[in-house]
């Protein structure tokens, strides 16, 4: 079952380097080992010329009041920034949602300022500690010492970087184009081509009725990853044809039906192989799952129409990201969930489609927004810029699709003409664009409106 191994080794690394504690303390584990490296070669290594002025030339009590007064100094600047950095993440969360506050604890700078100021600490408390008053040999690591010093000045520079970098990163610009950098990242990782024409349900007729049913595993959680071409491979290895009911991103409920496998005689090993393949954890996560993604950036765009907050341009913001997904998109093609073998139909699965994904953008922002004239206006010029550079006709009926939701939802929710004209306007537009081939046209549509 080593084939299974590589979804699991990617998704254990993407995991350990989210986690909040893991830099700072290699960093620290880091700094006491070069304190213990300094303070050992003490007076055995000769310096180069030059150099000397730039030691530290201190007695036993200059250098204990200098160690002391770096980690008391460190640790107390590590504790208040960062109490002040969760009371600024709380107000964050409140206004952006509180599950994007991983995308915060996993930023590798937040990462490495903590990182600075603990491990500079602990470099100084490993030194103070070899400091020696004994008469008749006291003992300075002038070597360390000076090497604490520049560690403490650069925790300066760190300290002043790091307000900077969080009163940054709690913008919603920012939080926006980092989540929508996710998002890009996933789509970039699709393979070129349009989409499949047949629908998994067409294609699955080795599935027979003495097919067995496979079962989740008794822990369940989110399907995080599911390595497709392993249980393909297995598949076709063994002659069998899997047909599961999840996907990536759906809950898998424990001891709940996962899917059907035939023939039936394999079963046993088609559930040790389908546990193998699934990675399950207590969060979804972006690497298959697309619509993870985008609800993230649909939740900021749900939290800025809400009457607390009242923010129709973050709901424009988060539109414009949308709509450069889907040109990003464009050209590529989504995973069908269908995995061949020799042209023979191994494992079928439910896969995220167009429609899917055009509903998880853009329904949620068009019903919050119904009030706002402006978010469907812009929600229209958007689907407009899209079909300037998609091509495939399925896709664009989708897309005009949702412009004429969103017209009839202004047209609904507002009596100002001056805001009905303007709906009126870039729907006709965005329906020229939105044409079979209509792409040179909605140019100059657009163009010609602006």
């Amino acid at each position: 079952m080593s084939v299974f191994a590589a979804p699991r080794l990617r998704q254990l690394s993407a995991d350990l380097l989210a986690v909040f504690w893991l830099r700072p303390g290699l960093m620290t584990l880091a700094a006491i080992l070069l304190a213990w490296l300094l303070i050992s070669v003490e007076g055995r290594v000769a310096l180069p010329d030059g150099i000397d002025a730039w030691v530290y030339s201190g007695g036993v009590s200059g250098a204990r009041d200098v160690l002391g007064t770096i980690a008391a100094a460190m640790i107390g600047v590590a504790g208040t920034t960062f109490s002040i950095t969760v009371a600024a993440l709380t107000l964050a969360s409140n206004q952006m949602g509180p599950r994007l506050l991983r995308n915060f604890t996993r930023d590798p700078g937040n990462q490495y300022a903590l990182g600075a100021l603990v491990a500079t600490f602990a470099y100084a408390l490993v030194t103070l500690r070899s400091v020696q008053e004994a008469a008749e040999a006291p003992f300075v690591p002038q070597l360390a010492v000076s090497v604490a010093l520049l560690l403490a000045f650069a925790c300066i520079g760190v300290l002043i970087w790091f307000l900077h970098h969080v009163a940054e990163s709690i913008s919603v610009d920012r939080v926006v184009s980092l989540v929508h950098g996710d998002l890009a990242a996933a789509l970039a990782a699709l393979p070129r081509g349009g989409e499949a024409a047949p629908g998994t349900d067409a294609c699955a007729p080795e599935i027979r009725g003495d097919a067995a049913a496979l079962c989740v595993p008794a822990r369940g959680g989110y399907l995080r990853v599911l390595d497709d071409e392993a249980l393909a491979d297995w598949a076709a290895e063994q002659g069998a044809v899997l047909r599961l009911r999840l996907r990536p991103g759906d809950f898998a409920f424990p001891g709940s039906i996962a899917g059907k496998v035939w023939p039936a005689a394999v079963r046993q090993e088609a559930q040790a192989a389908l546990e193998a393949a699934m990675t399950l954890g207590e969060t979804r996560n972006a690497e298959q799952d697309l619509e993870f993604v985008v609800r993230q950036l649909v939740e900021i765009a749900l939290r800025a129409l809400s009457p607390g907050i009242n923010d129709p341009f973050t709901a424009i913001a988060v539109l414009d990201r949308l709509g450069e997904s889907l040109c990003e998109l464009a050209g590529r093609r989504l995973p069908d969930g269908r995995s061949l073998r020799h042209g023979r139909m191994c494992v079928v699965r439910p896969a995220t489609t167009y429609a899917g994904l055009t509903d998880a953008m853009f329904h949620p922002v068009r019903q919050a927004g119904a009030t706002q004239p402006a978010v469907a206006i812009r929600l229209l010029e958007v689907l407009a810029e899209v079909a300037g550079v998609e091509r495939d006709p399925a896709r664009l009926a989708e897309l005009r699709r949702h412009a004429a939701l969103a017209r009839d939802a202004a047209c609904r929710s507002t009596e100002d003409a001056s805001a009905l004209r303007a709906v009126a306007d870039r729907y006709a537009a965005a329906m020229i664009a939105l044409q079979q081939d209509g792409g040179a046209a909605a140019q100059g549509t657009m163009n010609t409106r602006s």
